[in-house]
């Protein structure tokens, strides 16, 4: 796609550029902010305005028109997600690329250096979301010291103008990032001073870059110390040179982190037609809606519409859930999680329209799912909506930016939704497909390799999020054979626990993908004076002894057991209903099975469960299953 280049004059923003270059997009333009004043520095929480006098040079040095905007707001909207703020210097970047916009209608995306800052990714996003662009953000959650070696690597000429840390110095200034790098490398083990700056440690001024037309060169310079005495800056004065031109072959980053390499070297099955039991699915169910209120949230499930029209459907599936909503004093911007089932994945883009429309300008919308499955209706929509969680508090990750780090997300859903007690944190973690995160094209390598890379996209998720402790993984392939890889993906995942696992045989998935992982993960909140070593013996209770019925069962027990997610598999429908029966509507049961299987239930204990209808369901070993059930017991 053609781009247009936020420039501040530093590594980041070049480096950038360098690889949106290499992954085959086009520089059309280079936009910059600049201090209103001739201040070298203004107070802007996102732009580098060091060198700013600089930046004119840089549309000879690359041949490309540069279009530059006085930054007239402050740093008004301090929030991590940005809203339209009046006065704030966003506003002053969304003015410079709409006129950018004017100029070349044609560009699609905006290239941003940002690498750990969720505060300049997010402002970013949303200029960008405002005018139809897509930001590159090709630096995005890249390990800084890997980072920092590429940039001396690529023949990347950046020189230090600004320190701003212990163990910098004016001494410093002028010096190129490949001098520093040993220094920051340093300082880093003693003091955890950022390698790439990150920290506002340092700021620098691009020189030269392989992709430059013509080179700078410094002719005069002069050292400013800053009111701060441990802060000093360098002015400089540069001319332009000739320079003869460069390959700009720039490697890409690794696929596969080394872990996830080394479970795709150990995946040595080879996807197996197991002997099933190949039931006709019969005559599809009709679902009755569930409605589940615990102390914490409130689960919505199996919303239908018996409308004709696919539109009117998803309109009144959507009008239901608003009316259970208010009726519990709650909102669209509670919902956590959303299941969205569809009886044909050839609807998907006109249902997301509708879906779309539901949570526009929405912060953080629900995390979701979707899969195509074998339903009575065309759409089924089930969801968790949380209670008593601010919407100032509100937590989560919605990543629209395209990196190399997993995909970006080009729906109305976020990667993952953070419920937060006082307990534990419990994520909500959104299906990840086997897409390339620098092009978003579906892979189209072996089904072992895309489960691999399907589940390294999870596990970034929920890393980032800070959440390591896994209580549920549903996998959802489309083929029985994928049952051995999806078994022995997760048998090599260093951070599975066996039993957390269900694979889930539906019909279709999005992008005709050929594996999907979905989740829950968690964190357990230990207070000061908590004892983490107080456990005391417990005689087996009623519900232990049901859970310890079941052929295959797993628990985990989470905040102090303040809630449990019990999975449970059976070929027995009254071991289902025993469970039904016990848990008398008070947490929720999420229930996977055949559509003909459940016919019973459904006459018997109409609403008593969230329903997932599959054409086949395992357990974490591979082993095939009539039910299996997901429950989650709060105490």
């Amino acid at each position: 796609m053609k781009f247009v280049a936020l420039i501040s004059g530093g590594k980041d923003s070049f480096f950038n550029i360098h690889r949106c270059l290499s992954q085959g997009h086009e520089l059309v333009a280079l936009a910059n902010l600049y201090p209103q004043t001739n201040d070298d520095e203004i107070d802007s929480f996102m732009f580098q305005t060091v060198g700013h006098d600089i930046i004119e040079h840089y549309s000879q040095c690359l041949e490309t028109p540069l279009y530059r905007q006085a930054i007239t707001g402050g740093s008004t909207n301090q929030s991590l997600e940005y809203s339209i703020t009046e006065n704030d210097e966003i506003e002053d970047l969304h003015q410079l690329l709409s006129t950018v916009l004017e100029k070349h209608p044609d560009i699609q995306g905006v290239s941003c250096g940002a690498i750990l800052s969720h505060y300049q990714r997010t402002r970013v996003e949303n200029v960008c979301d405002r005018l139809g662009l897509t930001s590159l953000t090709y630096l995005w959650q890249l390990n800084q010291y890997e980072l920092m070696q590429e940039m001396c690597n690529s023949r990347l000429d950046a020189r230090i103008i600004k320190v701003a840390a212990i163990g910098l110095n004016s001494s410093h200034l002028g010096k190129s990032i490949s001098q520093l790098f040993p220094h920051l490398v340093k300082l880093n083990s003693m003091y955890e001073v950022h390698i790439c700056g990150e920290g506002g440690e340092f700021e620098t001024i691009v020189l030269d870059a392989p992709f430059f037309k013509k080179k700078l060169h410094i002719v005069d310079q002069e050292i400013v110390n800053h009111s701060n005495d441990d802060v000093s800056y360098l002015k400089i004065k540069v001319e332009q040179q000739h320079k003869e031109p460069e390959s700009l072959e720039l490697p890409s980053p690794v696929l596969l982190e080394e872990n996830f390499e080394e479970m795709l070297d150990d995946l040595t099955s080879e996807p197996k037609l197991d002997a099933l039991s190949l039931l006709d699915p019969g005559e599809i169910s009709a679902v009755s809606p569930s409605i589940v209120s615990t102390a914490t949230k409130l689960y919505v499930s199996n919303l239908t519409s018996d409308r004709s029209a696919l539109e009117e459907q998803a309109k009144d599936i959507f009008e239901q859930l608003q009316k259970h909503l208010i009726l519990n004093e709650l909102g669209f911007n509670d919902i956590q999680h959303i299941t969205l089932l569809l009886a044909n994945m050839g609807d998907f883009a006109h249902i997301n329209e509708i879906y779309s429309k539901q949570f526009q300008g929405l912060y953080l919308p629900p995390s979701r799912v979707c899969v195509q499955t074998e339903l009575a209706r065309e759409v089924q929509l089930s969801c968790i909506v949380l209670k008593n969680q601010t919407a100032s508090e509100k937590l989560g990750l919605h990543v629209r930016s395209r990196s190399f780090w997993a995909p970006q997300n080009i729906g109305p859903y976020s990667q993952c939704i953070v419920e937060k007690q006082t307990e534990y944190h419990l994520v909500s973690l959104s299906g990840q497909i086997p897409l390339i995160p620098a092009s978003m094209e579906i892979s189209a390598s072996h089904t072992g390799f895309n489960s691999v890379l399907s589940l390294q996209h999870l596990h970034r998720v929920k890393a980032l999020i800070g959440t390591e402790k896994l209580a549920l993984v549903i996998c959802f392939i489309k083929e029985s054979s994928t049952v051995s890889i999806a078994r022995d993906t997760w048998k090599n995942y260093p951070d599975s626990i066996g039993k957390l696992l269900v694979i889930a045989e539906v019909s279709e998935l999005p992008r005709a993908a050929d594996i999907e992982w979905s989740g829950t993960s968690y964190k357990d909140i230990v207070g000061m004076y908590d004892d983490s070593d107080d456990e005391s013996e417990t005689d087996e209770t009623e519900l232990d002894r049901l859970i310890n019925s079941f052929e295959d069962r797993g628990v985990v027990q989470i905040g102090k057991v303040k809630l449990q997610f019990v999975t449970l598999f059976t070929n027995s429908s009254d071991k289902v209903k025993e469970v039904i029966k016990f848990n008398k509507n008070i947490h929720h049961i999420q229930l996977i099975t055949k559509s003909l299987l459940y016919k019973e239930l459904e006459t018997e204990y109409p609403g008593s469960v969230e329903f997932l209808p599959v054409k086949h369901i395992y357990n974490s070993e591979g082993v095939q299953y009539n039910y299996g059930l997901i429950w989650r017991v709060e105490t």
